[in-house]
């Protein structure tokens, strides 16, 4: 697990023509389903987005729910194929709970040989009509969740793995 930990990168540059393999989707989608919630509650949902029309609708949408910090050529998933939108039941350990979700992926991604990154804003698309719309085929209220992230998975276009440098006075002991 550790190796997996160590390897995990955050990727930027995805080959879009390289699809993910069903089976690698649905041991990251269990990863994240196996994640800790606070009193078991199981609150976090995942969305699997791998249709490139609705994919790229919502690239629209996270583009613009940037608010203009982003050129309208800029694709912030990163031509990844494959999106993971993590939802969770609003309670006050939403975001405790969908965070696991999404480290447990991303780690999970890693450990099937993909690259994948955490993206934002998901919480601002399922606060918007275009993306309760886009998002209806799921059956949700999406009055009752809250947005946590993206995790995008693929495979790697151009990637060179950079050793991570932790920054010290992190850890405290007695």
């Amino acid at each position: 697990m550790l190796e997996a930990i160590v390897k995990r990168r955050a990727c930027r540059s995805f080959d879009k023509e390289k699809e993910v393999e069903q089976s690698k989707i649905d041991e990251i989608v269990q990863a994240g389903l196996l994640a800790p919630s606070g009193m078991n509650r199981q609150t976090p949902v995942i969305i699997v987005i791998k249709d490139r029309k609705t994919r790229d609708k919502l690239m629209d949408l996270n583009r613009a729910c940037g608010q203009g910090r982003f050129p309208a050529d800029l694709d912030p998933f990163y031509n990844a194929p494959v999106i993971l939108l993590v939802a969770a039941n609003k309670n006050g350990l939403s975001m405790l709970d969908g965070s696991a979700t999404m480290e447990n992926m991303l780690l999970e991604a890693t450990n099937q040989g993909l690259a994948s990154a955490w993206i934002h804003r998901a919480k601002e698309e399922l606060e918007s009509e275009e993306g309760r719309k886009l998002l209806s085929f799921t059956g949700l209220n999406f009055d009752d969740y809250i947005g946590i992230g993206h995790a995008i998975i693929g495979y790697p276009k151009d990637y060179k793995y950079q050793e991570k440098k932790i920054n010290p006075g992190r850890v405290f002991q007695k």
